[in-house]
């Protein structure tokens, strides 16, 4: 059951994981908008070991808005990072203010 619908805000958390993981170090902390529901698959964390008997996990398109990634470049206030990201990497948030 998904656990997060389209329009949704959303915070990327830092797990500490050691080894094969889908969450670059830059989007980790952010804030983001859920903008598309994916799927459900197996966790690629676990079939880059071997572990081929895992529960399969929810897959997001999560939006970040560029400025907030990189303030320091020169981005059009609309750009838009739009990245992957597996449900368990991901936590509800209440404050929209500063989500795309």
């Amino acid at each position: 059951m998904m656990r997060f619908a389209v329009g949704d805000h959303v915070r990327v958390l830092a797990l500490g994981k050691k080894g094969h993981v889908r969450i670059p170090h830059y989007i980790r902390h952010q804030t983001g908008r859920v903008v598309n529901y994916c799927g459900t698959y197996l966790n690629p964390e676990d079939l880059a070991i071997g572990k081929t008997g895992g529960k399969a996990v929810d897959l997001y398109r999560v939006a970040f808005a560029q400025t907030t990634l990189w303030p320091d470049a020169d981005h059009a206030l609309h750009d838009r990072l739009i990245i992957e990201i597996y449900d368990h990497w991901l936590a509800p948030i209440e404050d929209t203010r500063h989500a795309p």
